[in-house]
């Protein structure tokens, strides 16, 4: 089913739901903020430089990063 008819059919259901609870859950997500939108601006700004970097395949695996930690604070 596509996009167009998912929501189609959402609205159809909606007009015959008669569960008050229901209805106010579905207002309750409706109201919610996005969490991205909370954010400090520097904080999007620096998610967004990640994800460009990550792009760019200039990233290291967390393995990675985990042996380099082991090796420099867990020296025999």
């Amino acid at each position: 089913m596509d996009l167009k008819a998912e929501k189609l059919d959402i609205i159809q259901w909606l007009t015959q739901l008669t569960d008050k609870d229901v209805i106010a859950r579905i207002k309750a997500i409706r109201s919610e903020n996005d969490w991205w939108d909370e954010l400090p601006d520097s904080v999007r700004e620096e998610v967004n430089l990640a994800l460009k970097e990550a792009d760019k395949g200039d990233y290291l695996l967390h393995e990675d990063v985990m042996k380099e930690i082991r090796a420099e604070y867990y020296k025999a």
